[in-house]
């Protein structure tokens, strides 16, 4: 099923790959199944689109180890994502990052989301990490658009920024963001090409007209469960993903039914 839904994802044109981040639900999977879903993705890919693998870990030894293990499956870049327990200071934070970009030869993007970690970048960490020959991306999920703005210029075109969809991607694109890695597009992926494309060809005004449509959906991400959300809209769709990964739970059929209007007004369902 997963092999169907990259394949689908492919063919409606989305620029890549990005499995093991929080819409896969990575902070339920123990490492076998990680592993496994890691590359079921990358060969479904069959290098047609770049895969970005999700990294994440409360311990650096394992988070590096991770890193390598995808790396040698194929996968073409790295989302690392700190998950911590204890707080950690600055320092501490950016060997994390800086351990797996050294570890591997492929491009690493640092992944900050601080509704859920512990532990965020700062603004100062985040300009020196950008020094670093294979870090040259951040996807940030704080949904401080003007964070973004302060990365943007500080850091130039040695960070290039993408939005997660606790953003407006319109947005961000508008202040030199460079796209989004983010859960709606699993569900509503030529609308989010179609965003993209709008966006890149500076034509605002329709783009903005699209944007809002589709924010519908990103409200509904906010209001319920965001793995709940993508899984219910996939069985829509006609992929059999089954419910969320306990504790976390199903939506209710009440909750169903708008993330189906939702998905019939962008046209992803009929």
């Amino acid at each position: 099923m997963l092999g169907r839904l990259c394949d689908d994802l492919i063919e409606s044109g989305v620029h890549g790959l990005t499995p093991l981040g929080s819409t896969g639900e990575f902070a339920y999977l123990n490492q076998r199944q990680r592993t496994a879903v890691a590359q079921a993705t990358i060969e479904a890919a069959q290098r047609r689109v770049p895969v970005i693998v999700g990294v994440s870990s409360t311990s650096t030894a394992d988070a590096v180890e991770q890193a390598r293990s995808y790396q040698r499956l194929g996968a073409d870049g790295i989302l690392a994502i700190l998950e911590a327990y204890f707080p950690l200071k600055d320092a501490q934070i950016e060997s994390y990052f800086r351990a797996i970009a050294d570890a591997v030869d492929i491009p690493v993007v640092i992944y900050t989301n601080p509704q859920f970690q512990r532990a965020d970048l700062t603004l100062d960490v985040i300009t020196r990490l950008a020094q670093h020959p294979r870090i040259g991306y951040i996807k940030d999920a704080s949904t401080n658009t003007g964070r973004l703005l302060s990365i943007i210029n500080r850091c130039g075109d040695r960070m290039s920024v993408f939005s997660a969809s606790a953003h407006i991607p319109a947005a961000v694109m508008l202040i030199g963001g460079v796209g989004w890695m983010a859960g709606p597009a699993c569900v509503a992926p030529r609308q989010s090409v179609a965003l993209y494309d709008l966006c890149k060809a500076g034509r605002w005004d329709e783009a903005l007209t699209l944007q809002r449509r589709l924010w519908r959906l990103n409200e509904a991400f906010a209001r319920f469960n965001l793995a709940a959300c993508i899984k219910a809209g996939l069985a829509m769709q006609g992929y059999n993903v089954g419910d969320p990964i306990a504790p976390q739970a199903a939506l209710t059929l009440d909750e169903r039914k708008v993330v189906e209007a939702i998905l019939q007004e962008v046209g992803e369902v009929s």
